[in-house]
């Protein structure tokens, strides 16, 4: 089942028969949750991070800044670090939600040390925030590539500031030779892991503000970009006729069922499909 107001499957944790919380493989300063819930929840509480979260069916219910507020499928919630609030299901259909804990000195580097972005109203409508918290969670067996959570970190921040009072500042201009050695190093690394201090040593660049000028030189983050370039690799092998398993190890991914996800992602079918087609084709 695919909830309508944001696109997500639901078919884990939908089922009205029990509370359930589920939490993702951890990452240095990122923690990720799906939960669903009947009836109350939390008892009031406070984290020291953000947190970051998109109500996915019903309606999310919480006590924050002295008032009960609310939020429906598709709307993202934003509550500051240290700040007392409480949960739960606001309607006896019950609650599905994802959450994701950002720890403030993320946030800080990811702005260069400006003071933390107070965001006023604890649900918001943004989807452009609601699609990139969404992102963090697209595999939540599998920890987040080190790649993947610099763009995250980087998009979340600014998500944060554009719904805070501060005022953004200007942003430098590319730095086009950076970005040109790092696209290079990219598109020929192979299968070898590739981490954030090894772009940030070729570009000059901190990984956040890469990221952010990676994604308006080249339409896309270093981290999609390395895997779109394995993904066809891969696509490649796959015509040759090779075992579907080899080619996922071949490319860099951590196992089949890896490859898999990112293959249907970027080619909108499986990788089997793709083989049998193109043997297809070459039938006479």
């Amino acid at each position: 089942m695919v909830d309508a107001e944001t696109g997500v499957g639901l078919e884990r944790l939908c089922s009205p028969t029990r509370d359930a919380v589920r939490a993702a493989p951890g990452h240095p300063g990122l923690e990720r949750i799906e939960a669903r819930f009947q009836g109350n929840a939390y008892a009031r509480h406070r984290h020291d991070t953000y947190a970051l979260g998109v109500t996915l069916h019903g309606v999310q219910s919480f006590w924050y800044r002295g008032e009960v507020r609310a939020s429906l499928a598709g709307q993202v919630i934003v509550l500051h670090p240290d700040e007392i609030h409480d949960g739960g299901a606001g309607t006896e259909q019950g609650l599905t939600y994802r959450m994701l804990y950002l720890d403030p000195a993320l946030v800080q580097s990811a702005l260069q040390g400006a003071g933390l972005p107070f965001v006023a109203a604890p649900v918001v409508d943004d989807a452009a925030l609601r699609t990139t918290l969404l992102g963090a969670f697209g595999d939540m067996d599998d920890a987040l590539d080190p790649l993947l959570a610099d763009q995250l970190v980087a998009a979340l921040a600014d998500g944060l500031l554009r719904h805070s009072d501060a005022r953004p500042s200007g942003r430098s201009p590319l730095d086009l030779d950076a970005l040109a050695r790092v696209e290079e190093y990219l598109r020929h690394s192979g299968t070898q892991p590739i981490g954030s201090d090894e772009l940030e040593a070729i570009s000059g660049l901190d990984r956040f503000t890469l990221a952010r000028q990676f994604r308006l030189r080249f339409g896309t983050s270093p981290h999609r970009y390395l895997t779109m370039r394995r993904v066809a690799a891969g696509r490649r092998l796959l015509a040759s006729g090779q075992a579907i398993a080899d080619v996922a190890a071949e490319t860099g991914f951590a196992d089949q069922s890896h490859f898999h996800r990112h293959f249907l992602k970027t080619f909108g079918m499986t990788p089997g499909r793709w083989q049998r087609l193109a043997a297809a084709a070459k039938m006479p």
